[in-house]
């Protein structure tokens, strides 16, 4: 009584604060008639006990890593509110994952905005040809008010770039156009007056003009040439502040730099450096850099870069920006580095956590998951459990189509697999893998008639991504009843020699360890972190299936 509520409306991202309104739900969704319309649906954001309708100041404090799960290449924007952030995903489908926020600190899934990778038969895993580190990188997202559309762009096998849309991010995507140019680590910009601009290039940083349908180029102009004296500069992310045009850029993998123009978004543009060999929030990892900036309603901004953090991968961490008295961003440090702990941007909003128990429930998959490759749809389904059809006869995991992956929890976590495999068949494999380039897997093999719960190390690729070991069975036991839960603890903190160790159980309470540690590899020319991947593959014939009844991902 007296109290207010600030609200977010799921749909407009539109926020605003009322006296009058009910909650349902759990209190996580407020009903209000807005002036004698029909009752809408809001997202509580906040409750406030009285008094004038104004922000609090958030109080506490968030630590770097803000994700601690493999996500290169962000960018983040504010819609409304809400913030959404965009990654690479290379080879994994479906592609450019987008995850929510209401507080740039915690975040969960949202959808995908590239839906399958239909850039080529390769994208397919078809046999002796395969696409492992190309698909999608360093693309872009932004949002165009003008017709309340979002935009993803990106440069696919260096040669067209791609532009899909969406009315809602976690709705359906489409192709919306497919240009000749390659925006070569595209950045997008929406200006004031709904013109569509975006930065590209290595070395060579250019600007192009799209045109006001988005889906042709009109212009291009080369803007800045990147001195011999800083080597390259890639990365592109393109703002607009107080009428001055701003291009991110970043020297892999240890600094950034941005451009600015007073003259327009063609320039000429002056550049300065942000950061160079500056030390990280996570022990062991990288320098933070690339990625992008995002300014909160109250005008204050962040920079959401990553940071090199192998055998994970390359994780978003946060800090805020400080803007010179003429115009020049700079990354407020903590002690001269990047801050392991800053002080919260926004008063913190839960969100779905990246962790936790999934039973596969009702009969689509959450967009937490991606497959190896673009999967055989006919072949796998939803229905109260993840069903896994056999869809390749292969001796090789890598070249087994409809693995599907989960994402590694830092700086280490476990993640247990229940598994119904009655209906497999001779010659069948499946199990729970840590993949990459040198991989392990535990599972179940069924050979003549009986079961076997294996452990099985050494699957290796070489540098141009082909098989050059499928591995080699350490350890094994009997097993029946056509249930087993399946576990792996990964250790994907920085650094050399890290481990995964695996372990089964026929109970789902008592797991017993199988096999040899697999030791993590920690080289970055892979680019993606290691995963947990669950597959059902044949070796003999199609027919099999099992069905995947739960999947847990818990820490530490």
């Amino acid at each position: 009584a007296g109290g207010y509520v600030r609200l977010i409306n799921r749909n407009s991202n539109k926020a605003m604060e009322v006296q009058n309104a009910s909650t349902a739900d759990g209190g996580n969704i407020v009903q209000y008639d807005d002036w004698g319309g029909a009752n809408q649906q809001w997202q509580l954001v906040q409750v406030g006990n009285g008094g004038t309708p104004t922000d609090p100041p958030p109080g506490g404090s968030f630590t770097n890593p803000v994700v601690w799960q493999d996500f290169a290449d962000v960018e983040v924007i504010r819609v409304g509110e809400v913030y959404y952030m965009t990654a690479s995903t290379m080879h994994y489908s479906p592609g450019a994952p987008i995850l929510r926020s209401y507080d740039l600190v915690n975040w969960e899934f949202a959808g995908h905005s590239v839906p399958r990778l239909d850039f080529g038969t390769k994208y397919d895993l078809p046999a002796g040809q395969q696409a492992y580190v190309e698909g999608i990188w360093a693309s872009t997202l932004n949002y165009r008010p003008s017709n309340q559309t979002y935009y993803w762009a990106g440069c696919i096998n260096f040669a067209q770039t791609h532009i899909y849309t969406a009315t809602a991010v976690d709705g359906t995507w489409s192709r919306h156009a497919t240009l000749p140019q390659c925006y070569y680590d595209a950045g997008m910009l929406i200006d004031d007056n709904d013109t569509m601009y975006v930065a590209y290039g290595n070395g060579t940083i250019s600007v192009a003009q799209l045109s006001a349908d988005g889906r042709s180029q009109v212009r291009a102009q080369q803007v800045y040439q990147t001195p011999s004296s800083i080597g390259t500069l890639e990365g592109a992310r393109f703002y607009k502040r107080n009428g001055a045009y701003y291009i991110w850029l970043t020297r892999p993998a240890n600094g950034q730099y941005v451009l600015k123009s007073t003259n327009g978004p063609f320039g000429p543009y002056e550049q300065r450096q942000v950061l160079l060999n500056m030390q990280g929030p996570i022990s062991g990892g990288g320098v933070p850099h690339q990625g992008g900036l995002v300014q909160l309603p109250n005008g204050s901004w962040y920079y959401m870069a990553f940071t090199d953090a192998y055998p994970g991968g390359r994780m978003p961490t946060l800090a805020p920006i400080t803007w010179t008295a003429d115009g020049w961003p700079q990354v407020q440090t903590v002690n001269g580095a990047w801050g392991v702990n800053y002080p919260n941007p926004l008063p913190l909003r839960p969100v779905k956590p990246l962790t936790g128990a999934d039973t596969f429930a009702g009969t689509t998959l959450g967009p937490q998951y991606e497959w190896n490759h673009n999967p055989d749809n006919s072949r796998w389904s939803v229905n109260n459990g993840l069903r896994l059809q056999t869809a390749t006869v292969t001796n090789d995991l890598y070249q087994a189509r409809n693995t599907i992956t989960h994402r590694i929890q830092g700086p280490t976590s476990t993640g247990t697999v229940e598994i119904d495999y009655s209906t497999m068949r001779d010659g069948d494999r499946t199990g729970l893998a840590m993949l990459r380039d040198v991989s392990a897997w535990i599972g179940v093999r069924r050979d003549n008639g009986t079961t076997r719960v294996v452990m099985t190390n050494g699957l290796n690729m070489n540098s141009n991504w082909d098989t050059t070991s499928t591995g080699s069975e350490i350890a094994s036991a009997a097993v029946s009843g056509g249930r087993i839960w399946l576990r792996a603890n990964a250790d994907i903190r920085p650094g050399s020699g890290r481990q995964a160790r695996f372990s089964y159980s026929t109970d789902g309470v008592t797991f017993v360890p199988l096999g040899n540690a697999l030791t993590l590899n920690n080289n970055w020319t892979f680019f993606m972190g290691y995963r947990f991947a669950i597959f059902n593959y044949a070796t003999q014939a199609l027919g099999g299936a099992v069905t995947v009844r739960r999947f847990e991902l818990s820490t530490p």
